[in-house]
């Protein structure tokens, strides 16, 4: 019996491949976990990188809710990027562009923590790990790692690009929408380090 989890019920001509999942959570930097803990809902955005076929994730060994889903509880994990806002000649029929995801599983322990935060950072910050000193033993220690592994069948993606539905005498359009890094605000030190120069740079081409 197909699950109603496992398909769009609603515009299904929205959904998209593997291959834009995959871009998308390579762009995208938070997503929210979600499950349930005694019976209620439980759900936190976290700062997430893929890996393969991967999502790792990271947190305080003293965080109740991520030691139960270590321990097995099934949880999903969303993540939306809006593109735009489509401007329409009538409230209704305005909407947005958008990229969205949810993924569905089991969380697996990672043993090799010092992986996981590398991974994260080099996502996030691109070059920062070369500019810091080494994780301490106690840093570790204290860090949950954990992967949710991308599975055929347990997983939705779904997009909408384009303007409105319907032509109209009066303006209609899109506004496109992206994210944009300001100027670094310095709090200590002199030198502001290359990784995150790099971030403010504006794209080439």
């Amino acid at each position: 019996m197909t699950s109603p989890l496992d398909a769009l019920t609603r515009k299904p001509d929205r959904a998209t491949d593997r291959a834009a999942l995959d871009e998308l959570l390579d762009e995208a930097k938070v997503g929210t976990l979600s499950t349930v803990v005694e019976g209620l809902p439980w759900s936190v955005p976290m700062l997430f990188a893929r890996d393969a076929d991967d999502i790792l994730l990271h947190g305080s060994t003293g965080a109740g809710a991520l030691r139960h889903v270590a321990a097995g509880a099934p949880v999903s994990f969303t993540v939306f990027v809006m593109d735009g806002l489509v401007i329409a000649d009538t409230l209704f029929d305005h909407s947005a562009n958008y990229r969205s995801a949810v993924v569905r599983g089991v969380l697996e322990p990672v043993d090799d923590a010092k992986s996981v935060l590398e991974v994260l950072s080099d996502k996030l910050i691109p070059g920062r790990v070369a500019e810091v000193r080494e994780t301490t033993r106690r840093e570790l220690a204290a860090t949950v790692a954990l992967r949710l592994p991308i599975v055929d069948g347990q997983w939705i993606a779904k997009a909408r690009t384009g303007g409105p539905g319907s032509g109209s005498a009066d303006w209609t359009g899109v506004v496109p929408m992206r994210t944009v890094y300001d100027e670094p605000i310095t709090y200590s030190g002199e030198t502001v380090p290359d990784s995150v120069l790099a971030l403010a740079k504006p794209p080439v081409g």
